[in-house]
């Protein structure tokens, strides 16, 4: 996909208002930062996939906020605490720091699908959140998952969607994401060209 299109003109058509500092890359956890475990309940469990910590790494030295925005609704099915969650992410980004990688922000979705809350992807209350926190623009921002509900959540917020296909991943995303990439190093090289262009003149 093309980098250049009426979607990103309209996005960044007053560029020149707009700070490195107000845009984020919201990155899907289970299935884009680290293998799909159903109901991962350990740090044990937690494997980081290829390339995720190089991608990460490109998008802190952007200047971009990097923030994980994941549904775990094992919280509310009784299969791990908020804790055992927390202990989770602890360990995630102590693996991502000691290869060079920083998370920004964490905010996940603890509710169960039936619960018709406001923050379970596809809704956007998780990046409503981090919006209002960091001071975010949603329409610079970006979305990088592996499902059609990280993709879909994104176009709600008005961000840029950028697929980055796993098993997990249906036959058919819809809405189809802006770009689809092969792995997450791929996604934040897009993320970079995106910004350079716009940014870095």
């Amino acid at each position: 996909m093309k980098l250049e299109s009426k979607r990103l003109e309209s996005c960044y058509k007053e560029s020149d208002s707009h700070q490195i500092h107000k845009i984020a890359v919201f990155v899907d956890r289970d299935g884009t930062i680290c293998k799909d475990v159903h109901y991962m309940s350990d740090p044990s469990q937690f494997e980081l996939l290829p390339t995720v910590a190089e991608g990460i790494a490109l998008l802190n030295r952007l200047g971009v906020k990097v923030i994980v925005v994941t549904n775990q609704s094992g919280v509310a099915r009784g299969y791990f605490t908020e804790e055992d969650l927390n202990n989770i992410h602890r360990h995630m980004v102590k693996v991502l720091l000691e290869k060079g990688a920083r998370i920004d922000g964490i905010y996940y979705c603890p509710h169960h699908p039936d619960e018709g809350c406001h923050c379970r992807k596809p809704n956007i209350g998780l990046l409503l959140k981090a919006a209002k926190e960091f001071n975010l623009d949603l329409k610079s921002c970006f979305i990088i998952g592996d499902r059609a509900l990280d993709i879909e959540a994104g176009r709600r917020a008005g961000c840029i969607t950028i697929l980055v296909p796993s098993p997990e991943t249906e036959r058919e995303v819809k809405p189809e994401p802006d770009f689809i990439a092969r792995n997450f190093y791929e996604a934040a090289r897009i993320v970079e060209a995106i910004i350079n262009s716009k940014f870095r003149k």
